[in-house]
This record gives structure tokens, C-alpha cells and sequence, in this order.
């Protein structure tokens, strides 16, 4: 649709009207000022709803979602080495692809508009993002202990980096210490470099991560290590991050490091407590991420909000840590910036990424609606999703999500036995 006008939609504790066209938001005016001037306007009759920034889930892998409920209460190492990888590498491109789109499903539902993904056949998530509307960050994965195809991912990048520089953009992905060379890190290191494009990896999420490096670290902290190798720099979204030391503290200060927390995870897998403080008392970018859904076992962002507040309070002692508009900035803004993408505020100029909530929920009686969001509600007070100015969802409603769902579940059925 050429444009969208919002009309007379809470923003702030005021109504407002709000104009969007060309994917970004053009004019934001008082209620009852801004009128469909032009041929083609789509206008929202918004008197019962509130307009709030859309989710950047800065840490998943999207296609896990055919594995969920089927590995839990398990050890991370157990998790990894006997359910996860064994059943990953029976995956099919179209395995990929039909899982990822269901993700992305459950992901608009529950307000998410950019992902960034890190997983395997790429191209495939690639197809699933681009046809559901989305924004992504598609990792080129490197784990050349799993796969040893470090060259072949050097060669994507060369080939497809420049085309992709819209809603779907690529990332270098080394999975971890644990599953990369010291060789294979560093050209990491180097394509981040040489493209300026995102380096996303997991880092020191469990204790005595170092003891499984495929090289030895030579004494050196995980954030030492892959600093020691170039990998840590204001292009690095490193996930997890539960284990450091006030040296490592410094690092990631030192080179802009973004911190994606993921804490419904870090919960369920027992990996350890994230303590946000240090990193919001040193001015480290924090984000959110859901990770996969069979470590989760959503989605859900909304969700990760309100445990990365809470968690964060209980860990420190203090209540007054990442507040209710702190946490919604960190759930958007900060995992927008960390992609390069200039999104996460209603401003005008800024790019329309946007939730329309039902202000009519019961969690919305009273109260902040901000707080109210972060802390009360839950994912089906989101009536519409708006993503770079389009619809993707609309009084719940997503086209073709039947289809989906239907594809999903037959293929998934069917092939859990050789999964």
C-alpha cells in the first residue's frame, strides 16, 4: 500500500494522527488534523489503540521451531550433542524453509518485525523472511567443526553481501569457540571487516566455555580469546555473554560491543544468571533475543521484556533497573541500531516499524501503558503489525497463516521419526 494513516492513536499520553508512506513515518500531528489528501491512503480508525515500537529479536534460530518440546529439561552439552545436532543435520533445504516461515508466523503474532538468525541453509531463511514481510539479519553461519565449508561461506559473502541491503541483510555468524578454529574465527574477523557487516556469535554463555575451544585459548577468557583473534568490535552482537570477568567488562566497552540477553533461555537451560547491571553501569548496548524455540520455547518478545526487568532487578537488588521504557528500548531501538537499521521510535523520519495495541484489554484499564505493556499484558493485546510501512497483520489476522500452519504440521508430523 502506498500509504497508511493512523487516526487519532495514543502515543505518549496524547492522541496523534500519523501519516506513513515510502516505509518510513512522514508526519506525526495531533488528532484530527491529517487528512487522506492523497489517491490510495489506507486509513486506521486508531481511537481504541496505542502505537508502540515493533520487536528486534537480535538472537534466534528461527527453524528450531521443529524441534520444540522435543529436548527439554536437559543439560546444555546434552542438549546439544544428543538431541539438536543429530537431528539438524538430517535437516532439507525445505525443511528450513517451512520451519523457518512458521517461525516468522509466531513472530508477527507476537509483534516481532526483524530477526537475526544464525542456522543452516541460509538461503532458504532467506526466501521464508522475504515472503512474509519481515526484516532479518541472516547469519552466514561458520562452525567448521560441524561443517567444514568455511570456505564456501567466504564465497557466499563475496557473491550476495551487496544484494542484500534492504529488509534482508546478511551477517557473519561463527557459531562459537567451541565449534570454530582459531583460523576460521579470524576470517570471521575479517569478512566483518572487509564488508562492514555484523558479526554475530555466541559468547561465554556457560561457565568454563574456554575448556571446549577447538584451539586453546592459552589461559585467555573467551572475550579475550576472540578479541586476542579481531572478532570484537562496534559491529559484534555477541549472545548471551553470563560469564565475565570485570577485564572482560572492559573489552566489550572498550569495543562497542552489543550484548544480545537472551534470559528465558539462559533460565530453561540452566546456563547461568545474566547480571544486567555491570553492563548498563559501563554503557554496553543491550538487546533482546529469544533464541531458538526448542530452548525457549517461544517467540515471544513480550515475554523476554518482562524476565530481562525483572531478572535484572532481582540480581542486583535494585528496583529501579532497567524500567519499563528502559527495557522497551532495549527490546527495539538498541537491537535496531545494533543491525544498522534506524528503527525502534515513533519519530518522524524514522522507519515504520510498528505494533497498534487494543487498548480495550483488560491490562489496559488502568495504569502506564508503557508499564502496562512490559508488565501486564501479554502478546494478544497486539492488534496490527507494521513492518516498513506494509500491514502484515490486522486484527489478528495474517494472510495465508492457515497454509501455513497446515504445511507445517504435515511435514513435521510426518518426518519426526527421522528428525
Amino acid at each position: 500500500m502506498s500509504q497508511l494513516l493512523l487516526k487519532s492513536v495514543w502515543l505518549e499520553n496524547e492522541r496523534r494522527d500519523i501519516r506513513i508512506a515510502d516505509g518510513v513515518f512522514k508526519t506525526i500531528a495531533p488528532a484530527g488534523t491529517l487528512t487522506a489528501d492523497v489517491p490510495n491512503v489506507y486509513e486506521l480508525d486508531c481511537r481504541h489503540m496505542a502505537i508502540v515500537p515493533a520487536f528486534y529479536n537480535t538472537h534466534t534460530h528461527a527453524a528450531m521451531t521443529f524441534i520444540r518440546g522435543l529436548a527439554d529439561d536437559v543439560p546444555l552439552k546434552v542438549w546439544l550433542e544428543k538431541h539438536i545436532w543429530p537431528r539438524e543435520a538430517k535437516l532439507s533445504a525445505d525443511d528450513v524453509y517451512v520451519a523457518s516461515k512458521y517461525a516468522i508466523l509466531e513472530m508477527i503474532r507476537s509483534g516481532t518485525v526483524f530477526f537475526a538468525d544464525m542456522y543452516w541453509h541460509r538461503t532458504q531463511t532467506i526466501r521464508a523472511a522475504e515472503e512474509m514481510g519481515v526484516r532479518a539479519s541472516i547469519g552466514v553461519t561458520f562452525a567448521d567443526v560441524l561443517k567444514p565449508d568455511t570456505s564456501e561461506n567466504v564465497q557466499f559473502l563475496a557473491e550476495n553481501v551487496s544484494k542484500y541491503q534492504n529488509r534482508i541483510r546478511l551477517a557473519v555468524a561463527p557459531h562459537a569457540i567451541y565449534t570454530n578454529t582459531a583460523r576460521s574465527l579470524k576470517m570471521c574477523a575479517e569478512c566483518s571487516e572487509k564488508y562492514r557487516i555484523p558479526l554475530h556469535v555466541h559468547l561465554a554463555e556457560t561457565r568454563g566455555e574456554e575448556k571446549g575451544s577447538v584451539d586453546s585459548t592459552e589461559g585467555r577468557s573467551p572475550v579475550e580469546y576472540l578479541d586476542s583473534l579481531g572478532l570484537l568490535s562496534n559491529r559484534t552482537v555477541a549472545a548471551h555473554v553470563v560469564y565475565v570477568s570485570e577485564k572482560d567488562l572492559d573489552i566489550l566497552t572498550e569495543r562497542g560491543v552489543t550484548v544480545a540477553h537472551n534470559p528465558c533461555s539462559n533460565m530453561k537451560l540452566a546456563s547461568g544468571t545474566f547480571n544486567a547491571k555491570p553492563f548498563v553501569d559501563r554503557g554496553i548496548r543491550l538487546s533482546l533475543g529469544t533464541d531458538g524455540a526448542s530452548s525457549n520455547n517461544n517467540l515471544d518478545m513480550r515475554e523476554e521484556m518482562k524476565f530481562a526487568s525483572l531478572l535484572a532487578k532481582m540480581t542486583s537488588g535494585d528496583s529501579t533497573l532497567l524500567s519499563a521504557k528502559e527495557t522497551l528500548k532495549i527490546a527495539t531501538q538498541n537491537g535496531a541500531e545494533a543491525f544498522g537499521f534506524h528503527a525502534g521510535k515513533i519519530e518522524e523520519g524514522w522507519l515504520a516499524d510498528a505494533l497498534l495495541l487494543n487498548l480495550k484489554a483488560p491490562c489496559f484499564a488502568v495504569g502506564d501503558v508503557i508499564s502496562n505493556w512490559v508488565y501486564a499484558a501479554n502478546s494478544s493485546v497486539i492488534d496490527t503489525v507494521i513492518c516498513d510501512g506494509n500491514i502484515l497483520m490486522q486484527h489478528r489476522v495474517i494472510p495465508f497463516a492457515d497454509d501455513i500452519e497446515k504445511e507445517f504440521r504435515e511435514r513435521f508430523n510426518e518426518s519426526r521419526w527421522r528428525l
